[in-house]
């Protein structure tokens, strides 16, 4: 089998039965189709043998196959405390390169199973790869770079490809709390926000100015993790996508709530920057071989 069977085969796991309930991972907050969605494509991407592939190539491969997938707004907020969310069914810009990533990582592995999944999600997604409350998800791009790279998941290779410290200060979220249910009704909630905020402002974090972006694409590689940097106050990103580098073409493979699904963008990143005026820059971190 090889990629492109892999990309037309994979939406077949919409027909699936659903699986019996009773999964000790029912304790994390998922709905019928996501263990068999994330089943499904380790079974056609091992036909396909990507996992021979560089990890780049891979995270391409499985971002390509969700295709089509509906864009969730707030896709990781539900009610409750704080616990690992499950969604394959409806992405945000986050969970989808979360999702193209873990699922990547799992199969360059050789452990492709639902467990090894969430299990790579956990890490990914919060601080240090663990759950402790509301504040311990990472919540910011830039934070979520920093921490990720620590954790040997990735490489911010932003600043050595020619990127510049960016002088900005992030607090959108304690600056806007009645903004996040968490923050509004969980006591403590907005000051350990607010200590977290503080501790990524005394770094310095590196993007590549709009401007020069065209210059360091022939420095950019398949797969690469991108943050679009943005002028709104209190931010550092507002947006995220995986790199899409073929046939003499940069794209970006996104979930944007413009295009209410997953897409490759029809413009090269430098047009698709320009046309998006709030956007600055972009962070890149360069997923590694596990």
């Amino acid at each position: 089998m090889n990629r492109r069977t892999f990309l037309t085969t994979i939406p077949l796991v919409w027909g699936l039965p659903a699986m019996a309930a009773g999964s000790p991972l029912r304790t994390l907050f998922q709905q019928e189709g996501d263990e068999q969605i994330c089943a499904q494509k380790f079974e056609i991407a091992l036909a396909a043998g990507l996992q021979h592939e560089p990890i780049g190539d891979v995270v391409v491969e499985i971002g390509r196959s969700f295709l089509g997938t509906p864009y969730l707004a707030h896709a990781l907020e539900v009610p409750g405390e704080e616990r690992l969310v499950i969604n394959m069914r409806g992405l945000d810009c986050v969970s989808f390169y979360e999702n193209a990533l873990v699922l990547a990582r799992c199969i360059k592995m050789g452990t492709n199973t639902f467990e090894a999944y969430t299990d790579q999600l956990r890490l990914l997604r919060y601080r240090g790869g663990k759950i402790d409350g509301y504040a311990s998800r990472l919540h910011y791009t830039s934070d979520y770079i920093y921490d990720n790279d620590k954790k040997g998941v990735w490489k911010d290779i932003t600043k050595e490809i020619g990127g510049v410290p960016m002088k900005k200060v992030v607090n959108f979220m304690s600056t806007h709390p009645k903004a996040y249910r968490q923050i509004r009704d969980g006591k403590g909630v907005l000051e350990k926000i607010a200590a977290m905020e503080e501790a990524v402002n005394a770094r310095t974090t590196y993007y590549i100015p709009k401007k020069n972006v065209e210059s360091v694409v022939p420095r950019l590689r398949n797969g690469d993790i991108l943050g679009f940097t943005t002028s709104m106050e209190g931010l550092d990103t507002s947006h995220t996508g995986i790199l899409v580098k073929e046939h003499g073409r940069t794209q970006v493979l996104h979930a944007p709530l413009a295009g209410k699904q997953v897409v490759v963008s029809e413009s090269s990143l430098p047009e698709y920057l320009k046309r998006n005026t709030k956007m600055t820059g972009i962070i890149v971190a360069r997923p590694l071989e596990v």
